[in-house]
C-alpha cells in the first residue's frame, strides 16, 4: 500500500507540472483552439480520476486482504502461546479497530487527500469527538482493568449492573452476556470495572442452604434426621464441611429447618433442585406434614 501511494504522490507532482504548462496553452490559444484545449483537459481529468478511484479500489481491497491476514497470524499467535480468552478477544477487536483507521486513511490519500492535512483534521475533530465520547474511553479503560486484574474471565457466570450471565466475549468497549433464556447483553467495561460485580465461578465450591418448614408438632429430632440422611445420601454433596442441619426459626404458622451443604460450583444448581424435591417426596412418605398459613380467631361469650 505505501509503494502505490508513493508512486500516486510522484505522479501527481508530474501532473501538476503538465497543467501548469496546459493552462497557460489555453491562456494563449484563441477560438476553436482554445475549446479544443478545455476538451481536452476536461477528458485528462476525467481519466486522472478514473485512475484514482481505480488505485484508492486497489488500495482497499489490497488493505482488506492484509487485515484478513494480519488478524489470522495474530490469532493464530495467541492460540499457540495459549493466551487467555478474555485477552483474545479484547486483542482481537483492538487491532482490527486500528488497522481499519489505517486503511481508510490509506484510501483517502489514494484518492488524491493530502494525507497530512487529513491527519490534522483527525486531530482536531478526534479532540471534538473525544470530549463527545468520553464515556466510551472510560469503557477503553475499563476494559484494561479488567484484563489486567481479571474479576472474572470468559466462561464465568457473574452479576453486575442488575443482570447475570455467561460471560462470552471482553471487547474493548463492551462485556458480553448470555443469560440463561439465551439472551445476549452488552455491559460496558467502564461500569464493570468501577461496579460491584458477583463472579459464581471464582471459588472451586460453593455452600447450597434450604430452609424447609414443617407443622407445629412435628417431632423435630425426626426431621432432622431424615433431612441429613437425605444430605448424606448424595455423592455430590461435600463431606468437608459437613452437611448442616439446625431448627432455623420458629415462624407465625411454622416451625423453619435450615440446612446447609458445600457442592462443586458446577454441581449448585442440579443439587439445589435435586434435593427439593427429595425432601418433599420422603415427607410425604413419612408423613411429615407440611404447614399451611392459618388463622386462630378466638370468639368470645
Amino acid at each position: 500500500m505505501l509503494l502505490l501511494l508513493q508512486a500516486t504522490q510522484a505522479a501527481d507532482s508530474v501532473q501538476v507540472a503538465a497543467d501548469n504548462l496546459m493552462k497557460e496553452a489555453i491562456a494563449n490559444a484563441d477560438g476553436l483552439d482554445k475549446l479544443s484545449l478545455i476538451t481536452q483537459q476536461l477528458v485528462d481529468f476525467g481519466i486522472r480520476a478514473g485512475e484514482r478511484i481505480l488505485v484508492a479500489v486497489l488500495v482497499f481491497v489490497v488493505g482488506r486482504f492484509l487485515i484478513s491476514l494480519i488478524n489470522k497470524f495474530i490469532r493464530r499467535l495467541m492460540d499457540k502461546r495459549k493466551v487467555d480468552v478474555s485477552i483474545k478477544t479484547f486483542v482481537k477487536s483492538l487491532v482490527n479497530i486500528l488497522l481499519t483507521i489505517l486503511l481508510i486513511i490509506s484510501v483517502v490519500g489514494a484518492l488524491g487527500v493530502e494525507t497530512t492535512s487529513f491527519a490534522a483534521l483527525l486531530a482536531s475533530a478526534g479532540v471534538a469527538v473525544g470530549m463527545a465520547l468520553s464515556g466510551n474511553l472510560q469503557n477503553f479503560a475499563g476494559g484494561l482493568v479488567i484484563l489486567l486484574f481479571k474479576p472474572y474471565k470468559v466462561g464465568d457466570w457473574i452479576e453486575s449492573q442488575g443482570v447475570s450471565g455467561t460471560v462470552k466475549e471482553i471487547q474493548i468497549f463492551h462485556t458480553i452476556l448470555s443469560t440463561a433464556d439465551n439472551k445476549v447483553i452488552y455491559v460496558p467495561n467502564g461500569a464493570m470495572s468501577s461496579g460491584v460485580v458477583t463472579n459464581y465461578n471464582a471459588q472451586v465450591t460453593r455452600r447450597v442452604e434450604w430452609v424447609v418448614g414443617i407443622e407445629y408438632g412435628e417431632d423435630y429430632e425426626k426431621v432432622q434426621e431424615i433431612v441429613y440422611d437425605i444430605l448424606v445420601a448424595d455423592k455430590r454433596i461435600l463431606n468437608e464441611p459437613a452437611p448442616f442441619v439446625a431448627l432455623h426459626a420458629l415462624d407465625a404458622s411454622s416451625v423453619n429447618v435450615v440446612a446447609r451443604v458445600w457442592v462443586n460450583s458446577g454441581d449448585y444448581w442440579d443439587v439445589y433442585f435435586d434435593i427439593n424435591k427429595a425432601i418433599y417426596e420422603t415427607f410425604n412418605e413419612k408423613g411429615i406434614n407440611f404447614p399451611f398459613p392459618q388463622l386462630t380467631v378466638h370468639q368470645g361469650n
